[in-house]
């Protein structure tokens, strides 16, 4: 709690002082440190300021200062003293702490440091955070992998760590998501110490962040992070000249293998406690007109405004002579915030008269003449230039003639790789899923709940689950492409495409990332600076075909398509990608007219991704896939179940058994009997399912869905599948179940299933229709809501709900009827 929130004739004992600079200072050397005691003796008659004695002398804090102190009371001692207890014991019989109770506690609360971690994008700050922390997040060599904050904890020389992985970023500006984000975090959550993580081969790019941090007026440690990188190049740097320089401890790191990361804490341990020797804060030089400027600005804020201690009047200075929105929104709260804007505004027209040109230029041009000068001190290029291997791939690869090629051809490969190696550990789980259900069939009495093992909860969930080593290897793919760099690169050459679309190149990221799943695809799209290509991208992401709808494409393309089945499977994305652009091309000219931004996006050098990187990542979507299967598929399945299992009586199977019974009866061969007692079965099952409560739901949306080819049983696992793609898979197997002798697999019973006429209910057409169907129709739920959180407007998942079932039945509709004309016509 905060020292402003103990009342009269309390007490308690400090943890820690919070703030920055002169005020931080001057209340420390008030006697406000950690393990000391503070009375409150009295508020005054307006309740502010308060009254505290600390050290046997009395002081007076104003209200807000002492916000800025963290205190622990008996109160607090208490509540944790009962957390570790029994609940037996009652509040009340609780000793109230002692002044060393309160000083043991506070002195340990004391030893809890709260670090952010702040960098650009690819300068290995998540790498850093996972090896810190064990956490296990995903590494991504592009820009935008990390879209909102990760914590972590960890302990280390007594000390216990709480990690914040903040959004990579270039700047601090407003000019997106992510820099309001990591800003507003370093000024409200206000961590201890920051760690700035730097790219040792890209030092004159990461330093223009430093120096916004610096005009913050934060604690920070530099991590100068891929430094073997950096020694490999030749290029020598004089980090430690640099770090006295800047009054910022630097620590070469190389997060990847953990190099320097002990180190690196225990420096952030030495800034914490007030002891390191670097550490000091200095003022970036802007050069006289713009430090007028800020010098009058500053003047004006500390006159008129009544600002949080928190936050620096020199750096509030800056970002308003920058038109910077979000600050001067935060300036107008403020009392005499006229008065400071107007003085803003003369000094803005002052400097943009005197140095030609805008203010916000004005100071990026300084920033990088401040970095130009202390890199000529301490840094010394390699003169020997050597074309290195980004440079020599990217000659291929992003090539104007191979590079469309390379990048087809390594689609085909993830697809074939999906497919055909998938296969073998598939048939394996195949079979495995096949034994437990035989096993169960064979050793249980009859009855429902035998049914319900064995046809619905291992038929519906192992018919989907046989699908994870697709998905695995999908993954593996994917995650290659993110952290080698070549994603990157795919945005890159696909860039004009884009554009075509209303969109830029950015946009292809979070598209491709809707290949794995939609979800995080949608949250990634927030590094787009445009609105309207985030809205559009966010809108056509769902055409994407995310590993949900694998297991129904590997389904029916190895069962009708077995010779093409990569194919297949590869135009089915391609369909997806094409559906994309037709739909963002209405909404840029329909719903988001105005221009988008520039194209800038960093491709990072090329880096062989980790095989730990990977297998994390793959682990991952594992833990994802099989927790969806005890959960929503396996509820799913078990609905579905009931619904097709109930009712068990009608007349119909009544006469079915009459006649089942005469037949036994009847003097006939055995082959005879035995052929006709499975067609009567047939019949007789066909009959019950479609008498059962799911069979009525299924022929009730039918006639919506019969243009397209499908029937009840297609229909109803369409209906179930908008909870999650898989679900279509689990449905049918549900729906086709086997009878005791049948051990075949779902692929071989629903191309053996046939309708009241004797006709195939599946065909290589209406497989492809249904695929189709299931590539753009609804979402799932999880997509909605993501659409829903990142828009802002339930307006927008609506739409998308509607606007794909449309397009899903227009596209099935062509398909499935042009299909059977040329059929048709060919017979």
């Amino acid at each position: 709690m905060r020292l402003s929130e103990l009342h009269t004739g309390e007490k308690g004992v400090i943890v820690k002082v919070m703030g920055r600079g002169a005020f931080r200072k001057r209340i420390i050397e008030m006697g406000f440190i950690r393990g000391k005691e503070v009375d409150v003796i009295q508020n005054a008659p307006l309740k502010d300021p308060i009254h505290y004695r600390v050290m046997g002398y009395d002081v007076s804090l104003r209200r807000n200062d002492a916000a800025m102190i963290e205190v622990i009371s008996a109160a607090e001692y208490a509540k944790a003293q009962m957390s570790q207890q029994s609940e037996e014991r009652s509040a009340d019989s609780y000793i109230l702490p002692s002044t060393e109770d309160l000083q043991a506690l506070a002195i340990h609360k004391g030893k809890t440091i709260n670090v952010a971690l702040v960098g650009n994008p690819n300068c290995g700050k998540t790498s850093l955070f996972n090896f810190a922390s064990g956490a296990h997040e995903h590494v991504g060599n592009y820009s935008g992998v990390t879209v909102d904050a990760k914590e972590g904890t960890f302990q280390q020389d007594g000390y216990t760590f709480r990690i914040v992985d903040l959004p990579g970023t270039y700047s601090l500006s407003a000019y997106t998501p992510e820099e309001l984000y990591v800003r507003r975090h370093l000024s409200e959550e206000q961590p201890d110490v920051v760690i700035n993580v730097l790219d040792a081969s890209n030092l004159e790019r990461n330093l223009y962040l430093t120096c916004q941090l610096i005009d913050m007026d934060v604690r920070s440690v530099i991590a100068l992070n891929m430094y073997d990188e950096l020694e490999r190049s030749g290029n020598k740097f004089d980090y430690e000249s640099l770090s006295r320089m800047i009054g910022t401890p630097i620590v070469p790191t190389i997060s990847r293998t953990g190099f320097g990361i002990e180190d690196l804490f225990k420096r952030v341990i030495k800034v914490y406690e007030e002891e390191d020797p670097v550490i000091r804060h200095i003022h970036i030089n802007y050069g006289e007109v713009l430090e007028k400027g800020i010098t009058n600005v500053r003047h004006v804020i500390k006159q008129n405004g009544n600002v949080a201690k928190s936050l620096s009047k020199r750096y509030l200075s800056i970002k308003l002579l920058e038109g910077d929105p979000e600050i001067e929104r935060f300036i107008q709260t403020l009392p005499g915030s006229e008065t400071i804007i107007e003085e803003r505004d003369q000094n803005v027209t002052q400097i943009e008269e005197l140095l030609l040109e805008d203010s916000e230029t004005a100071f990026t041009n300084a920033r990088y003449g401040f970095i130009s000068g202390a890199l000529r001190e301490t840094y010394e290029q390699n003169k020997i230039k050597e074309a290195t291997s980004t440079q020599i791939i990217d000659l291929f690869v992003t090539h104007k003639v191979l590079g469309f090629p390379i990048f087809i051809l390594f689609m085909w490969i993830m697809f074939e790789a999906t497919f055909r190696l998938g296969a073998y550990p598939m048939e394996w789980i195949e079979n495995l899923v096949g034994w437990i259900g035989n096993f169960v069939r064979g050793n249980m009495s009859e009855g429902p709940l035998k049914d319900l093992l064995v046809d619905g909860i291992i038929g519906g969930v192992g018919g989907v689950i046989v699908f994870l080593p697709n998905i695995l290897i999908l993954y593996l793919f994917i995650s290659f492409m993110e952290d080698s760099g070549y994603m990157a690169r795919a945005a890159f050459i696909m860039d004009k495409i884009m554009h075509k679309m209303g969109l830029h190149g950015k946009s292809f990221i979070p598209l491709v990332m809707g290949f794995g799943c939609n979800v995080p695809a949608i949250m990634a799209s927030r590094t787009i600076e445009s609105r309207n290509s985030r809205m559009i991208t966010m809108l056509v992401n769902p055409l994407m075909s995310c590993s949900a709808r694998l297991p129904v494409y590997v389904l029916l393309a190895g069962a009708f398509f077995p010779n093409n089945a990569s194919f297949i499977l590869l135009s089915l994305y391609v369909c997806g990608i094409l559906l994309a652009v037709v739909m963002a091309r209405l909404f840029k000219r329909f719903l988001f007219k105005e221009e988008d931004v520039p194209f800038v996006m960093e491709l990072p050098p090329y880096r062989m991704p980790t095989a730990k990187s990977i297998m994390i990542h793959m682990w991952e979507k594992a833990k994802q896939y099989l927790h969806k299967m005890g959960g929503v598929i396996l509820v799913a399945s078990i609905i579905i179940w009931f619904l097709g299992y109930f009712p068990r009586h009608s007349e119909m199977g009544d006469a079915f058994d009459k006649q089942i019974a005469e037949v036994e009866n009847a003097e006939l061969d055995s082959k005879e009997k035995t052929e006709t007692i499975a067609e009567l079965e047939r019949l007789k099952n066909m009959e019950h399912q479609k008498n059962s409560y799911i069979g009525t739901i299924g022929q009730t949306i039918q006639p919506v869905l019969h243009p397209l080819g499908f029937d009840w049983k297609m229909s109803v696992s369409l209906l179930t599948g908008m909870a999650a793609k898989e679900v279509v898979v689990s449905t049918l197997s549900v729906l086709y179940t086997g009878d005791e002798e049948d051990s075949q697999v779902l692929s071989e019973r629903i191309k053996q299933d046939l309708d009241e006429e004797g006709n195939p209910v599946f065909t290589p057409l209406i497989a492809l229709s249904l695929m189709l169907f299931v590539l753009i129709y609804f979402p799932c739920i999880a997509t909605i809501s993501a659409i829903v959180n990142e828009s802002g407007s339930w307006k927008w998942g609506i739409f998308v709900i509607v606007y794909t079932c449309v397009l899903a039945w227009i596209v099935s509709f062509i398909v499935y009827q042009t299909g059977s004309l040329f059929i048709n016509l060919l017979n």
